[in-house]
């Protein structure tokens, strides 16, 4: 909004007014709102959130310290979803398709995390929401992904490809299924997949203290700085990586994302006074998939985001493995002693903040490899 008021005053001549025309000067400001958003409205909604008795409910895993932690307030997303929102909507040019496409998809995916939180708090069910009705969701955001990115193809005349992580060549989705109205049958399946993956990999993440909250703000800044070199045609032209025109308005989004993730930290570090829940976890997932999306890194995600994908990959592979032996020879047997892998750590006696603090270094590595990896190809 502040940017069509601050372009009106450029076009009438006031000195300064200019300054917002620039993508890093409205990024910068969008993320240090952001931060003092979640930083004074956090105090003020976990407050409220006490005095409802919105309270995590926790099962006794005999993990330490774990039944400190009865009674910390939940569903702290909120405070992360409106740091995210509100300096997107001052700072970004509204009418943008992509940053409208990031606002829907954080809003839907923290709307669905937010009903599987009050079904949990309020109705004292701990299996929350139903797997199916989330997946069902998240099934529904990556079809309107998928039309809205194939719409602004169509738009710009160009095709529907996207990077490759090693070689310089890019994936052409419609040569994958040749034939009028094929690709679709790729390329919707993709893009689904890849919105329930990253959405239930960071919810699966948020397990200890400020864990989903730092590595997902490291994440945003790999993910900002990619967004920075998608739209702008030097860059993009200098790394061999594709242009994405209007895109560089997710910058904004991008850096209103890390000063929420930032600001929440304050409150989140252990020993944490709130949790984000799943109405904060989801909306991060929903978010971080819609703009490797647009930015067309999507299948830089594995490396990228390599600490959700290992928290995911420990259940699947504990879950299956269990099932498994259980069948063969009657009893199920563990490969990790708890899953998700921030678990098994802690079952090992490493500490909460140290296996946090961990998780980060090792996510900041992932985004360095990355981007060497952009470089190199």
């Amino acid at each position: 909004m502040l940017y069509y008021i601050f372009k009106y005053l450029d076009e009438m001549g006031y000195s300064g007014a200019g300054v917002f025309n620039f993508i890093s000067f409205r990024a910068s400001i969008a993320g240090i709102s952001a931060l003092l958003i979640a930083l004074v409205a956090g105090k003020k909604i976990i407050a409220m959130l006490q005095k409802q008795q919105i309270g995590e409910t926790i099962r006794d895993l005999g993990l330490e310290g774990q039944m400190q932690k009865k009674g910390t307030p939940t569903m702290g997303g909120v405070i992360i979803i409106l740091a995210i929102i509100i300096p997107t909507l001052l700072f970004a040019k509204i009418t943008n398709i992509y940053v409208i496409l990031m606002i829907i998809s954080t809003l839907w995916m923290g709307i669905i995390g937010g009903i599987d939180d009050y079904i949990k708090v309020f109705k004292k069910n701990k299996e929350g929401m139903k797997a199916t009705s989330k997946l069902i969701g998240q099934l529904m955001l990556g079809i309107i992904i998928a039309i809205t990115i194939d719409h602004t193809h169509n738009l710009n005349h160009i095709p529907l490809e996207t990077n490759l992580p090693i070689s310089k060549l890019r994936l052409n989705y419609s040569e994958l299924l040749p034939g009028e109205g094929n690709t679709w049958l790729i390329y919707v399946p993709i893009i689904i997949f890849i919105c329930m993956a990253v959405t239930n990999a960071v919810n699966l993440t948020d397990g200890i203290d400020g864990l989903a909250a730092g590595t997902t703000a490291i994440v945003g800044a790999g993910l900002g700085v990619m967004a920075y070199a998608t739209g702008n045609v030097k860059f993009s032209s200098y790394l061999n990586i594709i242009y994405v025109p209007q895109s560089g308005e997710v910058v904004i989004f991008m850096a209103s994302l890390i000063g929420a993730c930032l600001g929440f930290l304050w409150y989140n570090g252990f020993p944490a006074q709130v949790f984000m829940g799943d109405t904060g976890s989801m909306a991060l997932g929903g978010a971080i998939a819609a703009v490797a999306i647009i930015i067309k890194m999507e299948l830089l995600l594995p490396i990228l985001c390599g600490i959700f994908l290992a928290e995911s990959f420990s259940v699947i592979l504990q879950v299956s493995y269990f099932k498994y032996t259980k069948k063969k020879f009657g009893e199920g047997k563990r490969i990790f002693l708890m899953s998700p892998l921030h678990h098994h750590y802690q079952k090992k006696g490493i500490p909460e903040s140290k296996i946090t603090l961990r998780f980060w270094l090792i996510t900041v590595i992932l985004v360095l490899a990355t981007f060497a990896l952009i470089k190199l190809r």
